[in-house]
């Protein structure tokens, strides 16, 4: 039987995992710029852990989530995003009695939704994401934000686009919700039946249903804007002035909602316009989540965060036909001729290796010239000879790979060479 890789599922070859850890990697460190903290979680929770932090009207937990039953009959999910797992972990180590505040942190790992495969979306893929907890201040808004666009800006990334929106507190929300009731109700019939469902349990959700976007009452639906009150507003004008201050720009986009029932107050969204990157644009979403923590069982303490998905990431990045400055090769392939010599170079790769010199050789007993072949597919930087004839003199030819010249090394001085040429350090 031929086993083939489960469908939105995806092997990451040696030939584009350089990609991916060229990403994480500038991703680590802006966050360690940034001063926020790695956080690992569990890949899967208790089910009523997202029920309460997602919500169970969003289509995550409605229709995506992989959940089972473990042999001790708990119902366990495996983590579909991973703010509300942050968050359970924020408030189970009682991280709110920390004394730095507020608490900002980065996840980066897999997560799964069970979804409709389709360009730059699996059914599990990779999440970096970052929460700062304990913070109303919407400077920190502005700073979650700035993060996110300063990884893409760094990476190459040109034709991207920041949306904001508030959401409003929970008054101008209820208000708002009332509004959105109203206007859709007399017709609700003529939309999906999840918007006919959302309708009395989050009307605000009609608004990002795909199906029914073209419909006439989505162009004229209440916008929330309309119902901040005068604190909602003030916290909102005061997050856009800060990025007026750090220079990014952005688009005020009044239908923008999140897809979790967490988000109040900020949310935003990061979008490529690159040419041929698809119908679905978002590569980023995230936003302020003032009652979760409170919901999840902790104290009540604010929120705000973002999350992107990797491989959309790296999608954005092909549209754009930007090519990472990933270094290829290896610093130097060890030829060995005769018996001997093969025996020899066993320890000398190793020594090197240890040197930090990234060093192969030859495991097939090849002949020599397919030796040196290897080296060229390997993109060795230098190919190290050793023979019968050099082990009798003690010595090693070392050949650059890109001039062609060819100097004898003593063995006993070929490690700090190699370092000397390799990595300057003498």
């Amino acid at each position: 039987m031929a086993f083939q890789i489960p469908r939105g599922t995806q092997d990451i070859l040696p030939s584009e995992s350089s990609k991916w850890q060229y990403v994480e990697q500038i991703a680590r460190e802006l966050c360690r710029r940034y001063n926020y903290k790695e956080i690992r979680t569990p890949i899967f929770e208790h089910t009523e852990l997202f029920l309460r932090g997602v919500g169970d009207t969003t289509d995550i937990v409605q229709k995506e989530m992989y959940t089972f039953t473990d042999r001790g009959g708990r119902s366990i999910t495996l983590r579909p995003e991973g703010t509300a797992a942050v968050v359970r972990s924020f408030v189970e180590n009682k991280m709110y009695g920390d004394p730095n505040q507020p608490v900002k942190l980065y996840y980066l790992g897999p997560m799964f939704r069970y979804e409709r495969p389709q360009s730059g979306r699996f059914r599990q893929f990779v999440q970096f994401g970052v929460e700062a907890i304990g913070s109303n201040d919407p400077a920190i808004d502005a700073e979650v934000i700035a993060l996110a666009m300063d990884l893409y800006r760094s990476l190459g990334l040109k034709k991207i686009k920041l949306v904001i929106n508030s959401l409003g507190d929970i008054s101008s929300r209820k208000a708002h919700r009332e509004a959105l009731i109203a206007h859709f109700k007399g017709r609700i019939h003529e939309f999906c039946e999840d918007c006919q469902v959302r309708l009395e349990n989050n009307p605000l959700r009609i608004l990002d249903c795909k199906k029914d976007r073209e419909h006439e009452l989505m162009k004229t639906a209440p916008s929330i804007l309309d119902y901040l009150n005068e604190e909602s507003r003030a916290y909102f004008e005061q997050v856009k002035s800060y990025l007026n201050k750090l220079g990014i720009p952005f688009e005020v986009d009044p239908r923008l909602v999140r897809g979790l029932d967490y988000y109040n107050h900020t949310a935003f969204e990061i979008m490529s316009e690159a040419e041929g990157f698809g119908a679905i644009t978002t590569l980023c979403g995230g936003g302020r989540y003032n009652g979760l923590v409170q919901e999840i069982g902790g104290p009540e303490t604010p929120g705000v965060g973002f999350a992107l998905s990797i491989e959309r990431l790296l999608a954005a990045l092909a549209a754009e036909g930007i090519a990472l400055p990933i270094e290829e090769g290896i610093d130097c392939y060890v030829v060995a001729l005769g018996e001997e010599a093969k025996k020899e170079a066993v320890p000398l790769v190793y020594a090197l290796r240890n040197e930090g010199i990234s060093v192969e050789k030859d495991y097939q007993d090849r002949k020599v010239k397919a030796q040196f072949k290897a080296a060229d597919r390997l993109q060795a930087k230098y190919v190290i000879i050793v023979g019968e004839d050099e082990l009798a003199r003690n010595v090693a030819n070392v050949k650059n790979m890109q001039t062609g010249e060819q100097v004898e090394v003593a063995l006993s001085e070929l490690t700090t060479y190699m370092k000397k040429v390799c990595k300057g350090e003498y």
